[in-house]
């Protein structure tokens, strides 16, 4: 097919290559490595809005998501589908992946509303990662892959059988290597065929009678099994008959579970697959320094805009290879271009423009970022089609021209089953809307917008245009000049009535007249410096390439007669073209230094009004800093003031209570209020504020920033959220940003008084107790049980616990000890809560590893 002929061409493997190595799994990396293109446009902003939420969350996290533990275990569940049993190793990568799928699970569900994630949330929602599954098989599996003793009360029998006839053997062996040691080559005892033997010189054989299991290479050595430990080794080997088939019984119950789950678990895998290919566009990417593709509608007005545009190959070869920089071209199509031809010198950048022109289609396609400056508009291409480079066959006796056309033909077959396809489509909606205006209930709805979308616009020149992006490199060569232009000029005719867009190299003159006589038609070249003779690959548009050859002829020593001859051959109106086409690159260059001076203003212009930003910020800084100061100052004087307040007091007790004394008292404690505050006055109280729905405001109890989520109700309390929690407070306890704090707004007396019988009543509750040592200590109030509980359910209720404990600064959890699975989960849980400072567990007589101590903020 034409279209794997042109993701060759484009290089397109070599990009999924490096796309994998961004990858977290190997499964990943395989998919990456082999991405397959989206059918349909819906798909690909399905895929971009995937890309754009792990963009997010990438540039904005110190680490983004992590797929550790996750593996490739298609195979393991296949063969457990079949029947197969799977092995210890198998098995705990199951376990392993279980776990790192619902971390990534988490991690997305944490950030769904802090990041405002809605794609990758409702990717996650229906993965079911088995807790208790990874369970049993940590259970019954340790981490070398080995069934553990624990996981049935059989195999631990077995075992420990196996262990005390191995002992004994060993002690029997040991017996007889001290009392035959002459007749023993080491002191050692070793293994053959399961069978414990030890190492005997060859011509003392006949001291130690047993079996001979085999010999050193010298054949000095025999390997012997006496016959004290022959029916040991016997028992022996039925034991460890009867571990192996009790082992496999439990792999083979554990295969079993997993089989039951398959279809679960290729879910999971399906859909980890699909974040890791998000996480892995992300990254490339972020490295390439890319920007999201905007889509223009077929009908748009709007130019096909790709600024400063690289070849993500090229970056790559710069970036690990130590290649030449990549010189950017800049892309800009206006409608109603249908045709873009490029002309310049050999190796002058236009083939690497047209490969660099296909991969951005492509990477827009697959949900990648381009890599180019922002705004990237283009249209969505349904196809992209190409034939660049030599197809020449010696076997197929085909020529570098008839490798072109070839190629060719398959291009137009491909674009007119396109246009068949869009025709189908349309006479099958007509068909539809027909019926719909025939039937009796036929009324006007909002599905006429989907059925007009579906016929498309009559407006784009009425030609059913396929959307495929051609590309042509050196139309028409190979053969005869006069005629390969002329089939030139009709190829791009017809193509220009039925491609979306077409962008073809050529060296024929005679395309770059097309321009001034079909709108369709534009100009585009890749400048060449007549001074140094070489390329500099940038991309000109709106002006055709001049004719370089005498030039580079003559620069490059050929006689100037010949040189003047070709010229009279060529005539004065080649002569006269290069002419005009040299005046209009000598005004671009001109405007061009116009724009790098104004730029240049700009960006001296931006750089002033960064230093005044910086400067107004370090004054406010300053500004902070010296009301610090001046805040401690004042706290120093106060505290000066009260010390001497207080000295006065105790001497005022220490002696008689006398009026004069009394009278002293307060004319000291008056000359420490004049000495301390000259002139103190009461700061203007602020103004009252009343927090509304969507405010943010500052709870100073616990030192947080938190959204008003409801308005305060009849008891001035209102619902707040600050990070994944949400509390209820009393309008008493908040502030505004800027300190005002809340007036109630209950003027009844009779409300007042309820809310003071409240307070009172609530103020009689048993405050938390507190020990000896002036530690607070668990209570009823200040602790939660959570035995016995799963982990999500025990993450729900902690959090609870958590807003209903802020005023008593600790809870007490209780979890118990078991497998250490709930305690875990529950201390990751409080690494990330907000209301949290730090956990601890409990002392030995408080409950040890069983209970755990939260101390809130």
């Amino acid at each position: 097919m034409i279209q794997s002929e042109t993701l060759e061409l484009l290089e397109w493997p070599r990009l999924c290559q490096h796309l994998a190595t961004f990858t977290g799994t190997k499964l990943g990396a395989v998919t990456a490595s082999h991405l397959s293109i989206p059918l349909t446009r819906t798909e690909t902003i399905h895929l971009l809005a995937q890309t754009q939420e792990v963009y997010k969350l990438e540039t904005l996290l110190v680490q983004g998501l992590s797929f550790d533990g996750i593996e490739d275990i298609s195979g393991s569940l296949k063969r457990s589908e079949l029947g197969g049993i799977l092995s210890g190793y198998e098995l705990l990568a199951i376990a392993t992946t279980l776990a790192g799928v619902r971390k990534l699970r988490r991690a997305i569900d944490s950030y769904e509303s802090e990041y405002e994630l809605s794609v990758l949330p409702e990717l996650v929602a229906d993965m079911r990662t088995y807790p208790e599954l990874e369970q049993e098989i940590h259970r019954c599996i340790d981490d070398r892959g080995d069934v553990t003793d624990r996981a049935s009360p059989k195999l631990a029998g077995i075992r420990e059988k196996i262990h005390r006839l191995r002992d004994r053997i060993d002690n029997i062996l040991r017996g007889i290597l001290q009392r035959k040691a002459n007749a023993i080559q080491q002191p050692i005892i070793t293994q053959r065929d399961d069978r414990f033997v030890i190492p005997v010189k060859a011509p003392q054989k006949d001291a130690v009678p047993g079996i001979v299991h085999d010999t050193s290479t010298t054949g000095s050595t025999l390997y012997i099994e006496p016959n004290a430990v022959v029916n040991l080794n016997n028992q022996m080997r039925q034991l460890q008959r009867q571990a192996q088939r009790e082992e496999e019984a439990i792999r083979q119950a554990l295969t079993q579970k997993v089989a039951e789950v398959k279809e679960d678990l290729d879910q999971l895998l399906a859909i980890t697959t699909i974040i890791d290919l998000a996480t892995a566009r992300a990254r490339y990417s972020l490295w390439l320094e890319a920007t999201p593709p905007q889509f223009t509608d077929l009908d748009s007005e709007q130019p096909m805009t790709m600024g400063q545009l690289r070849h993500p190959l090229l970056v790559w070869q710069q970036q690990y290879e130590q290649k030449n920089s990549v010189v950017p071209i800049d892309v800009k199509v206006r409608p109603p271009v249908r045709v873009v031809a490029i002309t310049g010198p050999n190796t002058g950048g236009k083939t690497v423009t047209l490969k660099t022109l296909g991969l951005a289609a492509l990477m827009a396609k697959v949900g990648l970022f381009i890599p180019a400056n922002d705004p990237v508009k283009l249209p969505w291409f349904e196809q992209i089609l190409a034939d660049i480079g030599d197809e020449q066959s010696l076997e197929q006796s085909l020529s570098t021209f008839s490798g072109h056309i070839r190629r060719i033909i398959r291009i137009l077959e491909a674009i007119d089953v396109s246009k068949a396809n869009i025709i189908s489509q349309k006479l099958k909606v007509k068909t539809q809307n027909s019926k719909v205006i025939d039937s009796d209930d036929f009324s006007e709805n909002e599905n006429n917008s989907e059925i007009d979308n579906l016929s498309g616009n009559e407006n784009l020149e009425s030609s059913n245009l396929s959307s495929t992006l051609v590309l042509l490199d050196e139309v028409g060569a190979g053969t005869d000049p006069t005629e390969g232009s002329a089939l030139a000029i009709s190829l791009l005719q017809y193509l220009a009535d039925n491609a979306l867009l077409t962008v073809a190299t050529t060296h024929f003159g005679e395309l770059k007249a097309l321009k001034y006589e079909d709108e369709r038609f534009e100009n585009a070249s890749v400048e060449f410096d007549s001074n140094s003779l070489q390329p500099t690959y940038r991309l000109l548009w709106g002006i055709p390439g001049r004719s370089n050859a005498m030039t580079i002829a003559g620069r490059l020593g050929l006689k100037q007669d010949i040189i003047d001859r070709a010229q009279d051959y060529v005539g004065d109106s080649s002569e006269d073209v290069n002419q005009v086409i040299a005046g209009l690159e000598e005004q671009r260059q001109k405007q061009e230094t116009k724009a790098k001076e104004a730029s240049a203003l700009l960006q001296e212009t931006e750089s002033l009004h960064q230093e005044v930003a910086r400067k107004a910020s370090a004054l406010k800084e300053r500004e902070r800093e010296l009301k610090l100061a001046q805040e401690v100052a004042v706290q120093e004087k106060i505290a000066e003031a009260k010390a001497e307040i207080a000295r006065v007091i105790r001497n005022l007790q220490q002696g008689p209570l006398t009026a004069r004394n009394a009278q002293k008292a307060t004319n000291a404690i008056n000359e420490i209020s004049e000495k301390y505050l000259p002139s103190a006055t009461p700061p203007p109280k602020k103004p009252g504020f009343m927090p509304k729905e969507g405010d943010r405001i500052r709870i100073p109890k616990i030192g947080q920033i938190a959204e008003v989520l409801s308005a305060p109700n009849e008891n001035d309390e209102l619902t707040v959220k600050f990070g994944v929690m949400k509390m209820t407070v009393n309008l008493r306890e908040v502030e505004s940003l800027d300190g005002e704090r809340v007036e109630s707004f209950k003027k009844n007396k009779n409300l007042e008084s309820q809310r003071s019988k409240k307070v009172e009543s609530k103020s009689k509750e048993t405050p938390p107790k507190v020990s000896s040592n002036g530690l607070a200590v668990r209570t009823s109030q200040n602790s939660i049980d959570i035995r016995g509980s799963r982990v999500a359910d025990a993450q729900f209720e902690v959090d609870r616990a958590l807003s209903k404990a802020i005023e008593y600064g600790l809870l007490w959890i209780i979890h118990g000890k078991g497998t250490g699975k709930l305690r875990q989960g529950i201390h990751e849980f409080l690494q990330e809560h907000p209301l949290v400072e730090r956990y601890e567990l409990a002392a030995r007589n408080d409950g040890g590893s069983g209970v755990t101590i939260a101390h809130l903020k």
